[in-house]
């Protein structure tokens, strides 16, 4: 806590200490007030302005301070001021307390709650993001709720203050008049609890759900505004229809399968989507053989003194798509088919929120069906730079074409796919030039990560540019020149080939998104509200299309959600849970992530502890040749509990999983540290940084006095 803070507690303390040790509460009793009226009253006629503005300040002060005695001096602002002006001054000393309350507890508290608990808020405050204003007006409304608990819990939460001002003034309007009015009848007042009757109670209750019926009311009718021009099949063929066999929609189509429901998957070009066809599973096989060229070339580092290896790069890719048929049946339609599924091979168009039609060989068909999952995916963003329309470009989508291994090798882009076929083309022999704007690859990454990659590339012969901006491709007398500008200077840089690595564009044309008006999100995907559900509640988009994360495990992830809540949601609906999203980035060495980095943390203003172990001491490793790279975990600070792993080293992707399940079910580093891991494998860094986090956790004044009794017992 820093100074400001500390100034800011000790003088509430003292202003609260003070109002105890006087016995101050001693005059907001109701026995007090109704002695004092008739003096108080004589000095509001004697002195009106002036009595209106103590009355106000001393409202105001025991609200922002959460003095008890707000009740009573409500009473005394009808006793003394009559029911308008009383309930006037009210409202607003009453509000402008209640919002300095609020602050103070903002400024005290909230990244203190947000360090300790940033997990579990974070769906808190994706709630008050979204209904933040409706869920104090209920508050306000029902008189149930301690008003100053009100007021310290919204301070932790991220709502506006002017929200919190406005809302609060108008909730507790109908509170504060019942409270004045009774105030003007103090004589006959005998204690608190006979202001609010039960009726007056269930009345306020009542008052409190308008808000939320009149937003389910507003819901349903804009529904059905929503879906008044398209006609509603009296019959369904289908309880699903899925357009798209990715990863998100073979998901989705296998759990309505699943659960017996009619399911119809479309499929317009292969199965399994771009992870299985030019993602994931060709990068994967691709970089395989990389690597191995890579530790031949390494021989003698393991004792042999020379070992060569030739090859055929054609024949590489052939291997490639070799694993890709073999990967293949995993997502075929003979599998699908005998699982349950309906699949049709052709372009599907959403011709209605209830109809699908499908344009096959054999001609065109509609189907109707109760529920659209959009499965759509992506495909790599080309940018518009000039002179690109006149190179026969390369991106992920056809590298796997390539037969003849490309001479000198441009690679615009410095992110996970960029990086991975940097480095498997140099490994394959390109001169591999690899161009980035940002000031170093992996910007997502801590710099500490970038750096490590970035002198990897560097030693195994990558050029890399970075602060390096795409401005123009030129073709000078058969040659192909990039022109990029780094410190206001324009440098050529010559290529054979240049493969575009800049990001992917979700798929969101050709299939009936405009005509239908389905809602796009700024980053022109599809927008979907926390369960996955677009603007039509009976259309949900996965996956790639949707966001925000391009991951095949994530798609996977969101397809289960929208599978679910489009077969079950009038029963019960789920939001998707982002809580614990790994991902893995295949360069050697490979880096793998779950939860923030340092680089988020500080972004956030979340504070945390570092734990660090190297992994250039695990015995493994070092037997492996392949010691190098470090494990590094995020906690609380003085607790175990996780915030975020990063793992740079071999294997990295599969020693993430141990943290990735400890984080999902709340599993610290002390119980990591008490798990029994084979030795020698790589798997031991887990536990040694977790053997890290204690060491300097350890408790030095407990083991002090443990030494002292030991040497006792020696009788040193």
């Amino acid at each position: 806590m820093n100074n400001s803070k500390i100034f800011f507690l000790l003088i509430v303390a003292a202003l609260i200490l003070a109002f105890f040790a006087f016995d101050l509460q001693h005059y907001l009793t109701l026995d007090s007030l109704k002695a004092q009226q008739a003096g108080i009253d004589q000095y509001r006629q004697a002195h009106p302005l002036l009595a209106v503005a103590l009355y106000a300040l001393l409202y105001i002060v025991v609200t922002a301070l959460s003095l008890p005695g707000a009740a009573i001096l409500t009473l005394a602002g009808g006793a003394v001021f009559g029911v308008l002006w009383g309930t006037l001054i009210v409202s607003f000393a009453s509000s402008i307390g209640a919002t300095l309350a609020f602050l103070a507890a903002r400024f005290l508290l909230r990244d203190w709650v947000k360090a300790k608990f940033s997990a579990r808020l974070q769906a808190i405050d994706e709630g008050i993001n979204r209904d933040g204003a409706l869920y104090l007006f209920t508050l306000r409304l029902v008189p149930v709720f301690p008003f100053f608990m009100i007021n310290l819990a919204m301070g932790l939460t991220p709502i506006k203050t002017r929200t919190f001002y406005w809302v609060s003034q108008v909730g507790m309007l109908a509170g504060t008049v019942v409270y004045v009015n009774a105030g003007t009848q103090l004589a006959k007042i005998d204690s608190l609890s006979g202001i609010l009757s039960p009726a007056l109670l269930g009345s306020f209750a009542l008052l409190g759900l308008f808000p939320w019926v009149a937003t389910k009311l507003i819901d349903f009718f804009n529904e059905r505004k929503i879906y008044a021009d398209w006609p509603k099949p009296d019959r369904f063929d289908n309880n699903l229809v899925v357009i798209g066999a990715g990863s998100g929609g073979l998901v989705s189509a296998y759990i309505a399968a699943a659960v017996k429901a009619k399911v119809t998957l479309i499929e317009k070009h292969k199965m399994g989507g771009d992870c299985l066809n030019t993602g994931c599973v060709p990068s994967k096989a691709l970089i395989r053989s990389a690597k191995l060229l890579s530790h031949i070339k390494r021989a003698p580092e393991f004792g042999i003194a020379k070992a060569e290896a030739k090859f055929d790069f054609a024949a590489v890719m052939e291997r490639v798509q070799q694993v890709v048929k073999t990967v293949a049946p995993h997502d075929s339609i003979e599998r699908y088919t005998e699982l349950g599924v309906e699949v049709i091979e052709g372009t599907a168009k959403i011709v209605s929120p209830w109809a699908v039609e499908v344009t096959t060989a054999e001609g065109i068909k509609t189907i109707t069906s109760r529920a659209i999952v959009i499965a759509a995916g992506a495909r790599p963003f080309v940018p518009a730079i000039p002179g690109l329309e006149h190179i026969d470009y390369l991106t992920s989508d056809n590298v796997w074409n390539l037969r003849e291994l490309p001479n000198r090798l441009l690679v615009l882009g410095g992110g996970p796919i960029g990086c991975e076929l940097t480095q498997t083309f140099a490994r394959l022999g390109s001169q591999v030039t690899q161009v980035e704007m940002e000031p170093r690859v992996m910007m997502r990454e801590d710099p500490e990560v970038s750096a490590i990659v970035q002198t990897r590339f560097q030693a195994e012969g990558v050029e890399v540019k970075v602060n390096h901006t795409a401005k123009e491709f030129i073709v000078e007398n058969g040659e192909q020149f990039l022109l990029a500008e780094t410190d206001g200077q324009i440098v050529r840089i010559a290529f054979d080939n240049v493969l575009l690595a800049i990001g992917r564009a979700a798929n969101i044309e050709g299939y009936g998104v405009d005509e239908l008006g389905i809602a796009l999100s700024p980053r022109k995907t599809l927008e979907t509200n926390p369960f996955q559900e677009t603007n039509y509640p009976n259309i949900f988009a996965v996956g790639d299309v949707a966001g925000p994360y391009q991951f095949t495990h994530t798609a996977a992830h969101q397809a289960w959600y929208a599978a679910v809540n489009a077969l079950f949601g009038q029963f019960k609906k789920f939001r998707t849970d982002y809580s614990v999203i790994p991902w893995s980035t295949f360069t050697d060495p490979e880096v793998a992530r779950v939860g923030l980095n340092e680089q988020e943390a500080q972004v956030q203003n979340i504070t945390y502890e570092v734990s660090t172990y190297g992994i250039d001491e695990l015995d493994r490793a070092i037997t492996d040749g392949e010691a190098h790279g470090f494990v590094k975990v995020l906690t609380v600070p003085g607790k175990d509990k996780i915030l975020g792993v990063t793992i740079v080293g071999e294997h990295a992707g599969d020693l993430l999983a141990e943290f990735v399940l400890a984080m999902k079910h709340g599993i610290g580093l002390n119980k990591i540290l008490g798990t029994i891991h084979i030795y020698p494998t790589m798997a031991e860094a887990n536990k040694y940084v977790a053997g890290v986090w204690k060491r300097n956790h350890a408790p030095k004044v407990l083991l002090e006095w443990v030494g002292r009794y030991h040497a006792w017992r020696r009788n040193a």
